[in-house]
């Protein structure tokens, strides 16, 4: 089988107002105010499509908000989003990978966070057999091509691969292309679901 496993919320915990708090109190902009204004738009996309830098993201972003920040000030704020791994799921994919099965991440991300978590989180690319990352394939999450690429790349088809991630919306787009897909809304969904399922389990 083909594990596929979405980083944020499924083996790392994130929280986007960690990321506010920290430009709130660098900025002295009130964080109901951020909170209020801040929304994933194109910016947010083009950048884990990898198709605007970091510094033209940072931009972009601070206007938006009306962020009166370094570029420096706000990649602290952006890297603040990661709150800790789930120590857990890690165990889970190694056991996976012990038993024979291929274990891959694929993850709408950025260039800038991928400046923070392999370097404190190694212990996430360490349990997976490859990283698919959405500014490397120059596609995000819930596009269907990505889904289709990955498999490929693979070398699989949708009825071998099982699918984890936090989103609703990415995991209907996997589901509509044959994949298995179980939708990640707290810590304890993948423990629960492989319970019976692997050794050790």
């Amino acid at each position: 089988m083909l594990y596929i496993f979405d980083l944020g919320n499924v083996i790392v915990d994130i929280d986007f107002n960690r990321v506010l708090g920290v430009w709130s109190d660098l900025s002295r902009v009130p964080l109901a105010t951020l909170q209020s204004r801040f929304q994933m738009g194109e910016s947010f996309f083009q950048h884990e499509r990898g198709e605007i830098s970091d510094e033209k993201f940072a931009q972009e972003i601070c206007h938006e908000l009306e962020l009166p920040l370094s570029y420096e000030q706000f990649a602290a704020g952006w890297q603040a989003v990661f709150v800790g791994v789930r120590p857990e799921v890690i165990a889970i994919m190694h056991r996976l990978r012990e038993q024979g099965d291929r274990v891959v991440i694929l993850s709408n991300t950025n260039n800038l966070h991928c400046q923070f978590w392999p370097e404190h989180y190694p212990e996430v690319q360490a349990a997976a057999d490859k990283t698919y990352l959405s500014q490397e394939m120059g596609l995000r999450k819930p596009d269907p091509h990505i889904y289709q690429r990955l498999l490929n790349l693979e070398e699989m088809s949708a009825a071998e691969a099982i699918f984890f991630d936090d989103n609703r919306e990415n995991i209907e787009a996997a589901r509509a292309l044959g994949i298995h897909s179980l939708h990640i809304t707290d810590a304890d969904v993948i423990p629960a679901f492989f319970a019976d399922r692997i050794a050790g389990g």
